[in-house]
């Protein structure tokens, strides 16, 4: 189904900044074949470009891969090097929208996932939480995310086997996006 701007209350077009105070970028994968880890990046970017039609609005997600958060300082370094994100080499994790629709209530938002220099189409699958305007005067919309990637289709192939077997890690990361925008204001 195509979105359109009378669906949404309150629909604004124009540039909407990430609002970093109420936005996290997290995953989980499979630990040990039992549990599962769950960590977020620290530092990232996003900009949302709402068009007159929705249908044509665009989003552009910059990750700073040394922003990695597990809570284990170890962990993290390791995420960092070669064995998986391979940080100085590819420092960025980008996603760039390139299309937006709606399948029921769920809104799923298509676009090129671009990590450790391997681009392959995702998509989101989430929900928009709408559109308010904050006690300052702020414009804020909030919207919120899933998709499950394979690692391994973007090189991140570093496992470990276990003595009982299967391995260390799954392949599958399911990431998890919650994000709030606010409206930038033409200085006029």
């Amino acid at each position: 189904m195509t979105i359109t701007a009378d669906m949404i209350p309150g629909y604004r077009t124009g540039t909407w900044k990430v609002d970093h105070a109420h936005a996290e970028i997290g995953f989980s994968v499979r630990h040990l074949a039992i549990s599962k880890v769950r960590g977020k990046f620290e530092r990232f970017d996003a900009t949302v470009i709402a068009a007159e039609n929705p249908a044509e609005s665009s989003a552009h997600v910059t990750i700073d891969v040394t922003s990695i958060n597990t809570g284990n300082e170890t962990r993290d370094a390791h995420l960092r090097t070669n064995d998986f994100f391979s940080a100085s080499e590819y420092p960025t994790i980008e996603f760039r929208s390139t299309g937006v629709r709606q399948e029921g209530g769920e809104v799923l938002l298509d676009g090129e996932l671009t990590l450790k220099g391997v681009t392959k189409p995702i998509t989101l699958r989430g929900e928009f939480g709408g559109i308010a305007t904050d006690p300052t005067g702020a414009v804020k919309a909030a919207a919120s995310g899933t998709t499950v990637i394979n690692r391994t289709d973007f090189g991140v192939t570093w496992n470990a086997p276990l003595e009982t077997g299967g391995m260390l890690l799954g392949e599958d990361v399911t990431l998890i996006i919650e994000a709030q925008f606010e409206l930038q204001q033409d200085a006029a």
